[in-house]
């Protein structure tokens, strides 16, 4: 990069060069197909979670109802603002 210092303004600039991401297109293919396998089975995974997630969301709701249960409500709660 070429600065004018009377201007303070880029005269010139050159962009940076970028290394290859891949030295050959096997290597390129190859790690396409490991992210291919790691997408699925991140997808797989997801799946697993949603098969469950009502089971899991009613022990959620059991365990709450359970808690409200124990715990009567005593009225309006008491707030800092009340107190003073």
């Amino acid at each position: 990069m070429k600065v004018d210092p009377q201007e303070k303004a880029v005269i010139a600039h050159t962009a940076a060069v970028k290394p290859k991401t891949f030295n050959d297109i096997e290597e390129a293919a190859r790690a396409m197909k490991e992210q291919d396998s790691r997408r699925d089975s991140i997808f797989r995974q997801s799946v697993e979670a949603q098969k469950h997630a009502s089971d899991l969301l009613e022990k959620k709701f059991q365990e709450a109802l359970r808690k409200a249960k124990e715990s009567p409500d005593t009225g309006k709660p008491i707030r800092d603002f009340d107190l003073d």
